[in-house]
C-alpha cells in the first residue's frame, strides 16, 4: 500500500520532475517508510512506499528492470503474488526480490495489458516501456485503490490522490457543474471519470489506460459482473443451503488470501454482522493473538455514539486482542479538520471522521487490517433495495431515485446558485443509462450491479482508503475479492433480500456466530456530534459557508443557506443525512484544498 505518481508529455520536453517530486511530498501519509523518483526523458515517476511485502530496499520503487526495458509504480496488493511467481518462474523469469511488485513488473511483460485478468488482489499501477515510450495505467475491478489524472495537449500526470495532483501544479479547478449535480442529487457519489473539479478525472475501476508516446489515448474495461443467474452456470440448481455454503466457502478463501503479509494483520471490529464473520473465519483458520479495534464516541441529540455491546461479544466469544478506542468530544473538532483535508474528494458520510480516528489509533498497534466494507452493496443490505425488488424495469430508475437521491433534480434551483445549474437532470440520466445497460435478470439486479460498480467505488470504498492511508493504514476488504462479488451477483436475488437484507449471509454465518450479533439491528459508524451539529461544529461550518471564499465562489443560493444554518438539524435528505453538512463539507474541503 503506497502512494504512486508520474507524468508523461507529448511536447517534446522532458519530464518535470520537480512537479513529480512535489505530488510524491504530498503523499507522505500513504507511505512512510520510503520514497523515490525515477526519470527518463519525457517520463517521470515517483513513489512513496508503505513496507508490507517484502521489507528490504529490493523491493523499492519505483522499480526498474533494466533486463526487460520496464519501469513500474504499484500501490496495492496482489494476494496471489506467489502463486504467479512461481508460474513465471516456470516460463524463464528471474527474480531479485520477494515483493509483488515486481511480480507485477513481470507479470505485465508476460501478459501486457492483459496481466491485470490474472490478478487478485487490490491495485493501481503505471508502467513505462522504454522501448515503445508507452505508459500504461490500471486499476483494480473493483476501484479499491485510486487513480486521478489530469491530462492536456502537453502532458497527462498522474497520482493516488487528487490533492498530489494539485500539489504538482498547473490544474484546473474550475467546479465540474455535472459532477456538483451528481454531489447535491447523487447521495455525494461523483462517477468516475468526472471528480468535482474541471481539471481531474479518475481512472475508472475495471480499466486498463494505454497511453502511446504521442498522445493517443485507449481505455479498456476488463471486467464487469453480469448479475445474472446464468453467469455461472455451476451454480445453477442450488439450494438456498447450498448457496449459504457457497457464499460461506468463497468468503473463507477471500479472508484467507487477504492474510498475506511480512507485517501483522488486525481486524476493524464494529460488531456488525460483517467484520464478525472476518473474526469467526480468521478463528477458524487457527489465527491466534489477532487484534481487533472497534471506536465510538459520546451521545448527542439523543442518538447512541458506540455499538461496544457488540464488538466486546465478539471480542470475548473469539479470545481475541481487543482494543476499545472510546473518543472524547475534545478530540472530534480537530480530527473532523483533519478528516476533511485528507479526502482525495469532498465525501460527506459522518463514517469518515470515524474512520480516520480509528485509523489513527490502530497504526500504533498495527499497518494491515482487514475491514469489512462491501458487504451491504454485495449482499443487498440496504434499505433502498427491497423496493426495488419486483419492479419493472423500466420503473426502476426512478423508484431508485426515489429511494437514495438526496433530492430531486428540481430542488436544485432552490440550493444552487444560477452559475452552477445544468439546466439537464444529469444524475438521472447518468441512472436510467447505467440500469438499461445489457445483462441484469431483474431492476433489482441492475441496481446491484449499479452500487457495486459506481456508489461503493466512490463512496464506501474511497472513504476507507482516504482515512486509513491518512495514517499509512492498509484497509483490505474480503467482502470485495472479485470471486466472491461474481458469486454474489449470480445468487438469486431473493435469497439476498431475505431476513431484512444479507439474507444468505446470515444464514451462511450461523455456524460461526451468536444470534446477537447476526439478528441485531444494523448499525453503522455512529458519529452523533456530526448528525446533529450544535456548538463549535455549526460555528465551523457556519464560518465556511459564509466567509470572503464561499461569497466569492458563490455555490449556493444564499437564502438556502441561510434557512439551512437557522435550523440546523431540521433540513434532512432522503436517507436521512445532514442537509447542512452536505453544503458545509464541500466548502470546507474546497478551502482546505486552496481552490479559490
Amino acid at each position: 500500500m503506497c502512494g504512486l505518481s508520474g507524468e508523461i508529455r507529448f511536447d517534446g520536453r522532458a519530464a518535470d520532475v520537480g512537479a513529480v517530486g512535489r505530488m510524491t511530498d504530498a503523499m507522505h501519509d500513504r507511505g512512510p517508510d520510503g520514497s523515490g523518483l525515477w526519470s527518463l526523458g519525457p517520463v517521470a515517476l515517483g513513489h512513496r512506499r508503505l513496507k508490507i511485502i517484502d521489507l528490504s530496499d529490493r523491493a523499492a520503487q519505483p522499480m526498474v528492470d533494466s533486463d526487460l526495458g520496464l519501469t513500474g509504480v504499484f500501490n496495492g496488493c496482489l494476494y496471489n503474488y506467489r502463486e504467479l511467481r512461481e508460474e513465471l518462474r516456470g516460463e524463464g523469469y528471474r527474480f531479485f526480490s520477494t515483493s509483488d511488485t515486481e511480480v507485477l513488473v513481470k507479470a505485465f511483460h508476460r501478459w501486457g495489458p492483459e496481466c491485470v485478468e490474472h490478478f487478485t488482489g487490490m491495485f493501481a499501477f503505471a508502467v513505462f516501456e522504454r522501448d515503445t515510450g508507452r505508459l500504461t495505467l490500471g486499476r483494480d475491478r473493483l476501484g479499491i485503490k485510486p487513480m486521478y489524472v489530469a491530462q492536456d495537449a502537453a502532458r497527462l500526470r498522474f497520482a493516488s490522490s487528487l490533492p498530489a495532483l494539485l500539489a504538482g501544479g498547473g490544474v484546473g479547478t474550475d467546479i465540474d457543474r455535472v459532477a456538483l449535480h451528481h454531489y447535491m442529487t447523487f447521495h455525494s457519489v461523483v462517477p468516475a471519470e468526472r471528480t468535482i473539479l474541471t481539471g481531474v478525472r479518475k481512472l475508472p475501476p475495471a480499466t486498463v489506460r494505454t497511453v502511446e508516446a504521442g498522445g493517443a489515448v485507449t481505455d479498456h474495461c476488463y471486467w464487469r459482473p453480469p448479475h445474472t443467474r446464468s453467469a455461472l452456470p455451476e451454480y445453477a440448481g442450488l439450494t438456498s443451503d447450498e448457496w449459504n455454503e457457497a457464499v460461506l466457502d468463497r468468503l473463507r478463501v477471500a479472508v484467507r488470501r487477504r492474510m498475506v503479509a511480512d507485517v501483522p494483520v488486525g481486524v476493524l471490529l464494529s460488531g456488525g454482522l460483517d467484520s464478525s464473520m472476518i473474526v469467526a473465519l480468521l478463528a477458524e483458520e487457527g489465527q491466534e493473538g489477532l487484534s481487533t479495534f472497534s471506536i465510538g464516541f459520546h451521545a448527542a441529540g439523543g442518538e447512541s455514539g458506540d455499538e461496544f455491546a457488540y464488538s466486546d461479544l465478539v471480542a470475548r466469544h473469539f479470545g481475541t486482542d481487543h482494543h476499545r478506542i472510546l473518543v472524547d468530544d475534545t478530540r472530534l473538532l480537530p480530527a473532523l479538520e483533519r478528516a476533511v483535508g485528507a479526502m482525495s474528494e469532498p465525501m460527506v458520510s459522518h463514517d469518515c471522521v470515524a474512520f480516520h480516528l480509528l485509523s489513527e489509533e490502530v497504526s500504533r498497534h498495527v499497518k494491515v487490517v482487514q475491514s469489512g466494507q462491501g458487504a451491504d452493496e454485495v449482499f443487498a443490505g440496504y434499505s433502498w433495495y427491497p423496493p426495488m425488488a419486483g419492479l419493472p424495469r423500466e420503473e426502476a430508475a426512478a423508484a431508485y431515485a426515489r429511494e437514495f437521491f438526496d433530492r430531486p433534480h428540481g430542488a436544485l434551483a432552490e440550493v444552487l446558485a444560477p452559475d452552477y445549474l445544468t439546466g439537464e437532470d444529469v444524475s438521472g440520466e447518468f441512472v436510467r443509462r447505467h440500469l438499461a445497460m445489457p445483462g441484469a435478470d431483474t431492476a433489482l439486479d441492475a441496481v446491484l450491479r449499479l452500487d457495486t460498480s459506481v456508489m461503493l467505488v466512490d463512496d464506501p470504498v474511497k472513504r476507507v482508503d482516504n482515512m486509513t492511508m491518512a495514517y499509512g493504514l492498509e484497509a483490505r476488504t474480503p467482502f470485495l475479492d472479485h470471486e466472491l462479488v461474481e458469486l454474489a451477483a449470480a445468487c438469486p436475488p431473493e435469497l439476498k433480500l431475505a431476513s431484512g437484507g444479507k439474507g444468505v449471509l446470515k444464514d451462511a454465518s450461523r455456524k460461526l456466530l451468536p444470534a446477537e450479533v447476526i439478528d441485531r439491528p444494523k448499525g453503522y459508524f455512529p458519529v452523533p456530534a456530526i448528525r446533529h451539529i450544535h456548538g463549535p461544529f455549526l460555528e465551523l461550518v457556519r464560518d465556511a459557508l459564509t466567509g470572503q471564499a464561499a461569497r466569492s465562489r458563490g455555490l449556493f443560493n444564499r437564502a438556502y443557506v441561510d434557512r439551512l444554518l437557522a435550523a440546523p438539524d431540521e433540513h434532512r435528505t432522503t436517507l436521512g443525512a445532514n442537509a447542512l453538512w452536505q453544503l458545509g463539507l464541500l466548502e470546507l474541503w474546497l478551502q482546505a484544498q486552496g481552490v479559490r
